[in-house]
């Protein structure tokens, strides 16, 4: 990599544009992964959907554990907003799902584990690597889960952002345009210079592979019959 073309980017590129450019292919190659596909193509099972459900419990509560602890950091601080909160939406969801006793037994697959010790430790050791991760999963949640919540409701029947979507209804963001909007101008303000924005660049792609991995194992656990 050289590294001098790349800080002469940042300069006059808005970073959330590098970093949505720069981790285009990973975003690519996890959204269009066969598990994915199957399940948007209504393929899966409700059961594949619920297990997708459980994985992002385990992502989520290393997201949100951590949130309380880094709100006065200057560089995560400013990307922990309670709007954005998805942990009790899920449990609701997956009480829906798994019902009542939805905790019991309940076991990250080894991909999950390894995507959520990783956010654990950028919270606990390196702030800016952890909005990497908050980036690639509250965004996407406000743009692509919201073809997950349409095509789940279509589906499976679920009521219309009723309880088993409710991890992608957002009621506290009533306009998700403009709050992506503030977001981003969030990530072109960060307080990191060049070299750390290209480290929270890599670690965007890093959280996208952990997401294909995620899907992966899921892909082996619920594969389609021929």
């Amino acid at each position: 990599m050289d590294v001098s073309a790349t800080a002469a980017d940042a300069t006059t590129t808005p970073f959330s544009t590098l970093i949505r450019v720069a981790s285009h292919e990973q975003h690519t190659e996890a959204e269009t992964s066969t598990f994915m596909s199957d399940m948007l193509g209504g393929r899966l099972s409700v059961d594949a959907y619920a297990r997708y459900t459980e994985q992002l419990w385990f992502v989520y509560r290393a997201l949100e554990d951590a949130a309380e602890s880094l709100r006065g950091d200057p560089v995560a601080g400013p990307f922990i907003r309670p709007e954005l909160m998805r942990t009790a939406e899920l449990e609701r969801d997956l009480a829906h799902l798994r019902g009542e006793n939805w905790r019991e037994d309940l076991e990250p697959l080894p991909a999950t584990a390894a995507y959520a010790g990783r956010v654990s430790e950028c919270a606990r050791s390196w702030p800016a690597g952890y909005v990497a991760h908050h980036y690639t999963r509250y965004l996407g949640d406000l743009s692509g889960g919201q073809i997950i919540r349409d095509k789940a409701e279509k589906t499976w029947g679920f009521e219309r952002k009723g309880d088993g979507v409710r991890f992608y209804v957002f009621e506290s963001i009533p306009n998700p345009a403009a709050f992506k909007r503030t977001y981003r101008e969030l990530l072109d303000q960060v307080n990191a210079d060049d070299l750390e924005k290209q480290r929270i660049i890599d670690e965007c792609k890093r959280a996208f592979d952990f997401n294909g991995a995620v899907f992966r194992e899921l892909g082996g656990e619920f594969p389609l019959s021929a």
